[in-house]
């Protein structure tokens, strides 16, 4: 048989097996060196038998195991055997048997072992006598055994045809791919997914796949279908209050779960979506600040995550999308001569115990040019897609390729408004005119800015010194505020190890490190804000229906190990989709 790649061999078990962990339980892969009679002979790393013995009477026959049992978690297993030389008289057995079964017999004569023989074409199930069952095999035949974990039974091809159920009420043990060889010049070679099977595994299993998808669809829930259908209309309302989207939430509830009472206050669901927003929009410093002025002792009392807050602010500062360097960079732009005063890491407010956003006006520091049209239309947030934990954000994309504000730094409610500020006005598309989007406060004017020429790629910082200084500061600060915070410590260095490894880079959204700056690594830091303020007013910092979802596939792994075969083929993210 010809080589096989052992990534593609890998690959295609994953394929026919995907519920399985190798780590945990491995499949077989080849024939056990251990595990075999003396008079059986390996060649071909162990995947091609040979027999050795003198062949006169029954009690020369050899038989050899896999190097490991067949897991419940495949639900369905399969193995193909060519006959490389039937031998003297094609004495031959395939089949399974269990671990301790007598090696010094072909399968299926003793207890726990089951074979189908070459020289008659018998099934023997666990006894010496045979039952008539398929056709004879012999030279370059290729029998393949299948063992359906769900149903305990198994069937044998021949050059990839059925033959039929061989065996039936298998006992639910541990059982291996076992051959048996009787006379001399008998050789036999194994796929065990090595290559393609003759036979149409895959259709096989898909057949298997859609039955277990119909008997869960047809699955009669109880007769109070109508509580059960409550508890899931009031499992999608709270899910969608977790993440804010407060006016879905209400249209789903007029439509379908009318009676649903929101256990939190509207008011302060929309203050978690106006902080969700900034922190997705890289506005981290105004996402801080924010927190602090709305929940108040919040990031005081969790330092672990103010400092997750601030790391990734100092990420969007290099990124040059986080609303202290944009306004810098915006500033020097405009004029020269302008001086932007920057409030040092010292400040007061700046660490664990206060706001640290020197755009601020609270800071005594107000740049200029934030001016925006507060009767800006925006789309609706509930059109965004859903898919995560926290949902993205739609951003304007300058053609030097950095982020652009999509709504104006003042933090007023009209241009954060819960259910309004989707980030992107009508009527732009996205498209911004020379690096300057309308939503920035300069669609009424200022030509200067609009024709300034823009840099042909991304820049630290927005390429403002003013800007990276104060980024250096913020970042000298971090390493003393990781260092305060005693109970993570260690973890905590290695996020700002990874975080400042972007400045060994003069192209830090290229290197090896560059993934830090894609604004998809947002997302699990808003999710942990969000989990974290929900906590504090004493709400579920999970959605109960990804506690439902989580629960489901844990049943499905007890199912695994408490072997039941059809568990291999539930797979509860399908459903999701």
């Amino acid at each position: 048989m010809a080589t096989f790649n052992e990534d593609e061999f890998t690959k295609r078990l994953k394929s026919f097996y995907p519920a399985v962990d190798e780590n945990e339980t491995p499949l077989p892969r080849k024939w056990s060196s251990q595990d075999k009679f003396t008079f059986i002979g390996l060649s071909q790393d162990n995947l091609k038998v040979h027999y050795k013995g003198q062949g006169k009477t029954h009690r020369d026959a050899a038989s050899i195991r896999a190097s490991a049992s067949i897991p419940v978690a495949c639900g369905i297993y399969y193995f193909e055997v060519t006959i490389v030389n039937k031998g003297r008289d094609g004495y031959m057995g395939i089949g399974l048997s269990a671990h301790g079964v007598n090696l010094n017999r072909l399968p299926g004569w003793d207890k726990l072992s089951y074979g189908y023989h070459g020289d008659d074409g018998h099934s023997f199930c666990s006894t010496g006598t045979g039952q008539p069952y398929g056709p004879t095999f012999t030279t370059g035949d290729v029998v393949g055994c299948c063992l359906n974990l769900i149903d305990s039974t198994c069937f044998y091809t021949k050059n990839g045809v059925d033959i039929g159920i061989a065996f039936t009420d298998l006992p639910s043990i541990p059982l291996f791919p076992t051959v048996g060889l009787q006379t001399p010049n008998e050789e036999l070679s194994v796929n065990f997914g090595q290559h393609p099977f003759m036979f149409d595994f895959e259709d096989y299993l898909i057949h298997w796949k859609n039955t277990t998808k119909q008997s869960i669809e047809r699955y009669v829930v109880s007769e109070k279908a109508g509580q059960f259908q409550s508890i899931l209309h009031e499992l999608v309302s709270s899910y969608l209050i977790h993440h804010g989207y407060v006016a879905s939430t209400e249209a789903f509830n007029r439509s379908v779960c009318p009676g649903f009472n929101h256990f939190e206050d509207i008011t302060s669901i929309k203050n978690r979506q106006k902080i969700q927003k900034l922190v997705l929009m890289g506005r981290i410093g105004e996402a801080i600040e924010t927190t602090q002025h709305l929940f108040p002792g919040l990031l005081a009392n969790n330092h672990n995550l103010l400092f997750l807050l601030k790391v990734r602010q100092f990420i969007e500062m290099v990124n040059g999308t986080d609303t202290e360097v944009k306004s810098l960079t915006r500033s020097s732009s405009i004029s020269s001569n302008y001086n932007s005063p920057v409030m040092s890491p010292k400040h007061p407010n700046w660490g664990l115990s206060g706001s640290n956003s020197p755009a601020s006006s609270h800071n005594g520091f107000s740049p200029p040019m934030q001016r925006v049209s507060n009767t800006q239309h925006f789309r609706s947030a509930d059109q965004r897609h859903m898919s995560s934990e926290a949902a993205p954000m739609a951003t304007d994309v300058t053609d030097n390729g950095n982020k652009s504000l999509a709504a104006s730094t003042s933090g007023s409610d009209s241009e954060m408004d819960t259910d309004s500020d989707d980030a992107k006005p009508e009527g732009t598309n996205g498209v911004v005119a020379n690096g300057v989007s309308s939503v920035d406060g300069y669609a009424n004017g200022d030509s200067a800015m609009r024709d300034a020429p823009e840099p042909s790629h991304k820049q630290l910082c927005g390429g403002n010194p003013v800007a990276v200084e104060r980024m250096m500061q913020f970042g000298q600060q971090l390493l003393k505020l990781a260092k305060e915070i005693k109970p993570e410590v260690a973890k905590n260095k290695t996020i700002l190890k990874d975080a400042y490894s972007l400045l060994a880079y003069t192209d830090p959204w290229n290197s090896p490190v560059g993934y830090q700056l894609d604004p998809i690594q947002r997302e699990p830091v808003c999710a942990a804000l969000n989990s974290a303020i929900l906590e504090s007013q004493h709400l579920p910092k999970r959605p109960p229906l990804l506690t439902v979802i989580g629960q489901a596939k844990q049943c499905v792994k007890k199912m695994i190990s408490a072997k039941i075969g059809t568990a291999a083929f539930i797979s509860v993210s399908d459903y999701l989709r």
